[in-house]
């Protein structure tokens, strides 16, 4: 984000205490992912606590990231590798909320075992990780292979809004699902007999899988123009935005 940016660090001390942080609490916070299982219930409550501690450093490194544009959010409007690193920021501070909220138990009895985990993980795993990995690609693949800049900007921003797109519609209908999967098992009638059956809520899920699948496509096919920008840059082919070909003219 600062090299890309062409800004110092917020705060190099908030980076420092961010990743010890991060490397004294995160291991305790595994037993958030085995609430009403055979673990311990002490461990349990661990895993919860520690948990709700780990949302202090990680929206400190958010905060500290999107900090680091202070001055330079102009660049926004012209460089899809800085809308890379940005989204993937927003998309960590949401599912670093998001983790510890899910960690409480009595929000944890809903969303247990159902498809609001999988949205939440794919926010973190495509929305974070993924947009701030390729971001960072982008932004240092022609550095070491000698290349002024990636072969299209263009191409950049086609992956950009089909990746954002796609996350979006990947992970909201994941989190609608969830929610009503939460809900359908826990409802009973007055005689104690479930009111749906396995299969009926699978059934229910059917609309918001089909959207899932669509975020999906549109996200692997992100990837796919990137695969092709990454060739064409690295085997050394011209850019071919509108900016350069003027120049050319």
């Amino acid at each position: 984000m600062p090299k890309q940016a062409g800004r110092p660090v917020f705060s190099y001390r908030l980076s420092v205490v961010h990743f010890w942080a991060l490397i004294a609490t995160y291991m305790w916070a595994g037993p958030h992912h085995l609430h009403y299982t055979a673990l311990p219930d002490w461990a349990q409550s661990v895993g919860m606590v520690f948990s709700l501690v780990l949302l202090a450093p990680s929206w400190g490194g958010m905060i500290n990231g999107i900090m680091t544009l202070s001055g330079a959010w102009h660049k926004l409007r012209t460089d899809p590798i800085l809308r890379f690193l940005i989204v993937s920021l927003s998309f960590y501070g949401m599912s670093t909320f998001e983790g510890p909220m899910m960690s409480i138990k009595t929000v944890n009895a809903l969303s247990h075992y159902t498809d609001w985990t999988v949205g939440h993980v794919h926010a973190g795993a495509l929305g974070w990780v993924a947009l701030i990995s390729v971001g960072a690609v982008y932004a240092l693949l022609p550095k070491l292979y000698g290349r002024e800049a990636m072969y299209s900007t263009k191409m950049i921003e086609q992956h950009f809004w089909l990746s954002t797109i796609g996350i979006i519609l990947y992970i909201v209908p994941m989190w609608i699902a969830g929610v009503m999967q939460g809900l359908m098992w826990r409802a009973v009638n007055d005689d104690g007999t479930l009111t749906y059956s396995f299969v009926e809520s699978l059934e229910a899920m059917y609309p918001f899988y089909t959207v899932r699948f669509l975020g999906g496509a549109l996200f692997l096919l992100g990837m796919f123009i990137m695969a092709i920008n990454v060739w064409k840059t690295v085997s050394g082919g011209q850019a071919v935005d509108a900016k350069v070909a003027e120049q050319a003219a």
